[in-house]
Order: C-alpha cells, then structure tokens, then sequence
C-alpha cells in the first residue's frame, strides 16, 4: 500500500520529511523500551494497531532489521490474544477495528518474508471474518448503521485495509458501501454532534479510509465528502484562544484532547487549507507533548507518526488564522455559534449551541432510516443535553464552563434554566436522546454572527418535561465586540413555576456587592438585573468514559450559582457578564436601561438593545439619538434579524 508515496518519501528522510521522519523514529524508540503484555490486558489494547504500523512504516522506509524486528515483538503479542478486546464486545467493536488497521498495513510493509507472515495474515483473516460476520448480523443496530459517529468510522476502516491486505472483496465492498453513505448523511458545514474530543479521535478514521480508498481502487471522494472538506472550519472556531486548549462541548475527557497533527495535515493537503497546515505547524512546534501526556484520549497523538509521515504535503504554506479567518462563526447543523474578540491568546470568546439530538442532519434522516426499516442508527451518546448552554473563556482561563464528560447527562450540569428544579425531560442517562420523541427540539434562530459579534435566540420549550406546561422558553444570547454578553431568558407556563438560571465555573464564585468568575488572570463580573433569589451551590459530575476499561473514573467539581425568579407564570431573566482582568480588574459598568418596550443594557461603551415579544425595539428618541460607542452596531443587529 502507498508505494509511490513511500518512494517520496524514503527520497526526502534527510531533507524535506526530516522532521517527520524524526517523530517517526522517536516513536519507534519508544517502543523498543516498553514491554507489551503477553496476556490480554483488562484495558484496551488499541494502541497494538498504531504501534505495528509505525515500527513497519520505519522498516519500510529505511530497510532497518530492527525495526522488523521489534515490530514482530508487538506484533506476536497481539497474534497471541484470543480475542481482540476483552471488557465490551471483544472482536466486534474498537479494538478489532484499530487493530486490523494497523496490522494489516503493516503485514504490507513488512513484506511476506517477515517471520511471521503466515500467522499474521491468519490471525487478520479469523478477526477480519469475525468483525465482517458482527458487522452484517447487526445491521440496523449499534456501530453496523451508526454513520454519524466515530465506531462506525473505525471498525469499517479496519474491515477494510484488511480487506485490502488480504484481498477480500466482500469486505471492501461492504465497508464502501457504508462510507458511500456516510459522507452523504454528515453534516456539509463540518460540525460534529461528538464534540471535538471525539472529532479528535474519530474524524481522522474517515481521513483513513478516503486516503485508504484513493489508493486502492484510485477512487477520489475528497470533494463528495462536503463534511470533511469543512470541518477544519468547526474545529478552528472551537479552538480556545491560544488554541492549545478546546472548548468542550459534548463528552470530553479533558480541554487538551483536541488536536491531531496528522489529521490536519490530510486536511491541509486534501483542501489547500493554509489555516490547518499553520495549527498542525503549532501543535507539533509548541503544544506536542503536553497534548501527548495531558491528554484523556487514548491511544492519543504519540502513534499517529505514521500518519503525519504519510500525510504531510510540504508544498503548503501555512496561513495564520488571524490573517483570514473570521471572528464569529455559525454551524447550521449543530445549531453552533462562536464569536471571538480577536485571534490572540488573550481574547474573550463565547460558543453557544442549541440542535436536536445529533444535530438537525442525523436527527432528521435517523429518523427516517428507523422508521423505514425498523433500525436504529442516532447513536448521540456523546451529545450532551446542552441546547441553549454556552461557554465563555477569556485572558486564557475559562470563565463560564460544561461539565466535560459524563454517563449520567443533565441539563443542570450546563448553563441553562431549570423549572422547578427540573431540566430536560428522559435525561439522568447516557443516551438522552434515544427514543424521545421526534418533536422534542431545540432550535437556533434569530442568528447574526460576523465581526465578533453574534446575537441567536435558541428555543428551548420542547426539550422539558411535559407536565410542566411550558409554553416559552427562549434564550438569546449577544456577544458585543468588547467581548461581553448580555443574556435574555423569556420564560413562561401554564401554572406558576420555579425558573433557575445556572452558570457554572471551575473555581468558587465570590458573592458580595458583585458577583465575580475568577480563573487564572480573567474574571468576569455578572449582573442580574432583576428580581431574583440568589444562591451558591456545588456540582459533581462523574464518568466513566470507556467500556473498555470499566475501572477509570473522571470525576468533576463545579461551583455554581442559581438565581431564581420563583413562582411565577411568566419570567423575564436579563443578566450580564463582563470580562476582564483578575490581576487588574476594571470596574462593572452593566447598568438596564428604563425602556417602554423591548430591553436594553448599557455598558461605558456599548449599548445592546433587544426587540419585545412583537418584534419591536426600544424607540425612546433619548436613547436612539444620545448613545455614545457601539450602539449602531449593536442595533444594526437587533433590528436586522427582527424584520
């Protein structure tokens, strides 16, 4: 496999590819002092797939015996589990997928007089039957049909370079005919329902498989793949600033288990994107290793060499993000708008979400495929019910936080409302959107999002408990150009109820005359601006995030803050935050304007002026005609979405 680009690159090891060539063979060191278990351990055994390709990979390009040689030290201990995968679904699930990739590509590379050959190519043939047999007996259930999230991707790459290797058609055919429907049904504006953890450790399997695919059967499906040719843009806009860490939205291990150097890298090569050949330059140059030891995702970046070996186009330039890339961005399909107040390391940004379960695509056609043949393909495990959260970070630190991972989801481990201490209905669960209803969804409308500003409205009635009679809840948010945010929250029911805004933040929240987030050097002053009961109180959360390995446990402490305007059928929350810096705080501005119609804050030099339930926005001819700053701006917005 890949012989003309082997032959590219075997050419340049000392020249073009030398910094490739070097993580290749760093890795490959790596392996020579670790000892892989002889016996199938509890946990995942992943990592056996990545480290078979890189140790033939380097075989291959410089015809080093030990590098044979240590690959068959790995190699022979992973012919020599029974089964590939021992806590959940041993043989049918990731573990068989990440495996038959690796090994098959390196049963390749390291050529039929490799000693062990025979029993290589054996053991790919009995786990490859093993994995095709479960992939065609479960057909319209689990990872079989899934085709929006990553098992699906990994287990039919896998069933498919070893079909390659082995020359089974059968199992080719079938993994084409899969991904032939994948990169129809994702989304074409690139978001992922996962979350970018998981788009970290799924997305570059698709990557795999077209790359795979053109090299076969010389098949180009980069450009039919609208998700693909997009996503760099997703992942960039939920780049932190700094972009070392990512903000995290769904499961997610962590804020550093982000980035793939090797993925930006096809994406880069695949799109002409300068942008990901620049934050692939970045990653590998300042964030590397702290991505490499800080991650939660396993096997992480450490044995992606390969790829970024295979994968690298020197002919790219790289483009900083701030050069071309704009401020505010708005990802239809996830119902995702992000706003930044610049691409420095320092800036404020907000990202602000609000879709049906897996994002409108999935939701709609998951829906359709179920009802025609009796499947059930969402699988939205790891979307969290977060319609209409946000998370808020600036001067580096996080401000306004999601609770990462979770097994047991709950709206109230986000920044949303409760009712009556309630959130949404059939959640308390992993999969909180399995077998609801298909009216239940959030929608975004309303939404302007450019030159760092965004203002969206998500609607949020549909996803609470019926029995709770609520006939509104609307959520707008604004982001101005300084980087703060005005929130509305119009809120109303058929009987008298509790309603609780959250907002949760890592570090204890200070109370006093004003209400402060802290972290780090930022700090954010909040104002409710009305009358409601405030109180602190502490969030928990817990998960396990692999079946693979029963035993691991994240746990999470937030601190969080509930106001409440309590019983009453109809509630209007207005509340402000306004970042700045913890080391040297400039005061709170935040003050409501006296408005007859509408709403309307002001700050020293901004001015946000929100429409009333008819549309209409504040007229009073002082205000329109003595605002100082922004205001236009701001206005231009509001009266914009409301025509």
């Amino acid at each position: 496999m890949y012989e003309q680009r082997l032959d590219v690159l075997r050419a340049g090891l000392d020249g073009r590819y030398a910094a490739q060539w070097k993580r290749l063979r760093e890795q490959c060191d790596w392996y020579r002092t670790q000892t892989p278990p002889t016996e199938h351990p509890s946990a995942s055994i992943t990592y056996f797939g990545p480290a078979a390709a890189n140790l033939a990979l380097a075989y291959r390009l410089t015809g080093n015996e030990g590098y044979r040689s240590e690959a068959a030290r790995w190699i022979s201990a992973a012919i020599g589990f029974p089964h590939w995968g021992k806590a959940h679904l041993p043989d049918h699930d990731l573990d068989a997928g990440w495996l038959l990739h690796g090994l098959s590509l390196a049963s390749v590379w390291l050529g039929d007089d490799f000693e062990l050959a025979k029993e290589l190519r054996a053991k790919l043939e009995l786990q490859g039957s093993r994995l095709y047999d479960f992939a065609v007996e479960s057909e319209g259930t689990w990872w079989s049909s899934s085709y929006w999230q990553n098992h699906n991707w990994i287990c039919y790459t896998g069933l498919a370079t070893a079909g390659y290797a082995l020359q089974r058609p059968e199992w080719t055919e079938r993994a084409k005919a899969n991904f032939a429907t994948v990169i129809e049904v994702l989304p074409s504006d690139g978001s992922d329902m996962e979350g970018v953890v998981y788009w970290r450790y799924g997305v570059p399997w698709l990557a795999t498989y077209l790359d795979l695919l053109q090299d076969r059967e010389e098949l180009d499906w980069w450009d039919r793949c609208a998700f693909l040719k997009s996503t760099f843009s997703y992942r960039l806009q939920q780049c932190a600033p700094g972009f070392e860490e990512n903000i995290d939205h769904g499961d997610c291990h962590d804020r550093r288990s982000g980035h793939s150097v090797a993925l930006y890298r096809k994406l880069a090569a695949a799109y002409r994107i300068g942008e990901a050949q620049w934050l692939a330059d970045q990653v590998a140059e300042r964030f590397f290793w702290r991505e490499a030891y800080a991650s939660g995702v396993k096997p992480g970046v450490m044995p992606e060499a390969y790829l970024e070996m295979l994968w690298y186009d020197d002919t790219l330039p790289p483009v900083a993000p701030a050069e071309r890339t704009p401020l505010s961005a708005y990802f239809p399909d996830l119902g995702l708008v992000t706003a930044r107040t610049g691409w420095d390391d320092d800036a404020t940004m907000v990202s602000f979400k609000a879709a049906p379960g897996g994002g409108h695509q999935a939701w709609e056609l998951s829906h359709q495929l179920d009802r025609e043949r009796g499947w059930d393909t969402l699988s939205a495990g790891h979307h969290h019910p977060d319609a209409g959260s946000f998370v808020l970070t600036s001067r580096g630190a996080f401000l306004a936080v999601d609770e990462g991972y979770s097994n047991r989801k709950r709206a109230g481990d986000h920044n949303l409302i409760l009712v009556d201490g309630l959130g949404y209905a059939d959640e308390d669960r992993y999969h909180v959107y399995k077998g609801i209803p298909y009216e239940r969804q959030a929608r975004m409308v309303d939404v302007y999002a450019a030159d760092g500003v965004v203002h969206a409205t998500a609607r949020l009635a549909a996803m609470y408990p019926a029995e709770l009679g609520i006939t509104r809840l609307d959520r707008t948010l604004v982001f101005t150009p300084a980087g703060r945010i005005v929130l509305l929250d119009r809120c109303a029911a058929d009987a008298p109820r509790d309603w609780t805004l959250l907002l949760h933040a890592d570090w204890p929240i200070e109370y006093g005359a004003e209400i402060a987030l802290r972290s780090g050097s930022a700090q954010a002053w909040v104002r409710l601006h009305g009358p409601v009961s405030v109180e602190p109180a502490i969030t928990e959360v817990e998960a396990n995030p692999t079946s693979s390995t029963p035993s691991l446990r994240l746990t999470r402490t937030m601190h969080t803050l509930r106001a409440t305007a309590s019983q009453s059928t109809t509630a209007t929350l207005l509340t402000t935050i306004e970042p700045t810096s913890s080391l040297h705080p400039t005061p709170p501005t935040a003050r409501r304007l006296p408005v007859r119609r509408g709403h309307g804050i002001t700050f020293a030099d901004e001015t946000v002026l929100l429409p009333d339930d008819a549309g209409l926005l504040p007229d009073d001819a002082g205000l329109i005609e003595g605002t100082k700053g922004l205001h236009a701006i701001i206005r231009t917005i509001t009266t914009r979405i409301t025509i």
